[in-house]
């Protein structure tokens, strides 16, 4: 690992402060989970790390338009906070599914939305990759069974995060802190696809932060869920994720969001899937009819093709498991 400097910042505008304009000059770190793992592989080498102490923005607030949830708040208090249990359980069951115990201890709900891609050509500093800056996706004729069957090109990374996809079903924000203040970002414009950024995943510029995650409170009717498919029952990522979010009316679908994860270089919404049950009872027919909607332009690799089954399946259950 590179040498570097450690400055801990007191809040966020200090560590904005310590940030520069240059993503290889400075690198913001909460719990590190992911971080740390890059500079030991030496996919990044920061000049500067600052740290912004897990106490700055470990909080959930309950208000009586939005549950406003801090950055640095852990994915384990996530997983067991009596209000994310009570009034968004598909964002408790997407805590749930996260990693290792160990992992969730000290992973935090704003670096999770804002990780790196897991491919495994990203991660080997062997392959000058397009997200390192390289002018190949070494995925596209390659080793591709966990790549991306929607969205995909140039590059085919899938987005790591179990969070994103419930968080967005939920219709959530993202507050950032930058140089010139702060602004408010739908989670369904912060994320952006290769073709837009193939170096990024995010709208984040170097010296801007995440503080808070804002979900909306959701109507009298409502109901989340979140289901995920790995290939283990441990530590995995997800091969096929489904945040569904709905509000009934006498058991009509009045709103739906859905958004999936372990398929797309961002977590992916199903416009098409949430006009189809809108408006009705959900049956197990109409329930598939949608999932197979949602996955029409799915356009699998090589050795990628059993996710669109696989993410058929996966969101069928999750719509039926909101309506149970």
């Amino acid at each position: 690992m590179k040498n570097f400097e450690y400055a801990s910042a007191r809040d966020t505008r200090q560590a904005v402060s310590f940030l520069g304009t240059d993503w290889n000059a400075a690198r913001i770190m909460g719990g590190g989970t992911d971080l740390l793992d890059e500079m030991k592989e030496r996919l990044v080498e920061p000049d500067r790390i600052v740290h912004l102490p897990m106490a700055a923005l470990d909080y959930i607030k309950s208000t009586p338009r939005a549950i406003v949830i801090g950055a640095t708040t852990t994915i384990a208090t996530l997983e067991t906070h009596p209000v994310i249990k009570q009034h968004l359980p598909g964002l408790a069951q997407a805590a749930t599914s996260l990693a290792t115990p160990q992992i969730r201890n000290m992973g935090t709900i704003g670096g999770n939305l804002c990780q790196r891609p897991r491919c495994w050509y990203y991660r080997n500093a062997e392959y000058p990759c397009l997200k390192k800056g390289g002018s190949t996706c070494y995925a596209k004729d390659g080793a591709n069974k966990y790549n991306a069957i929607l969205g995909g090109g140039p590059s085919y990374i899938v987005h790591p995060s179990d969070i994103a996809p419930m968080a967005l079903a939920l219709n959530a924000s993202v507050r950032i802190a930058g140089p010139k203040g702060e602004r408010l970002v739908p989670l369904d414009s912060f994320f952006t696809l290769p073709n837009k950024n193939i170096t990024r995943e995010n709208i984040l510029e170097p010296n801007e932060i995440v503080t808070e995650i804002i979900v909306p409170t959701l109507p009298v009717g409502s109901r989340s869920v979140y289901l995920k498919v790995k290939e283990r029952d441990t530590q995995d990522f997800a091969l096929a994720s489904a945040g569904v979010a709905v509000t009934l009316k006498n058991g009509v679908v009045q709103v739906a969001r859905i958004a999936l994860g372990g398929v797309a270089p961002i977590p992916w919404r199903a416009p098409e899937a949430e006009a189809i049950i809108k408006g009705h009872k959900l049956t197990p027919q109409l329930a598939q009819t949608a999932a197979e909607a949602a996955l029409k332009n799915a356009k699998p690799l090589n050795d990628n093709a059993y996710k669109v089954p696989l993410a058929i399946t996966t969101l069928r259950r999750a719509l039926l498991a909101a309506m149970a």
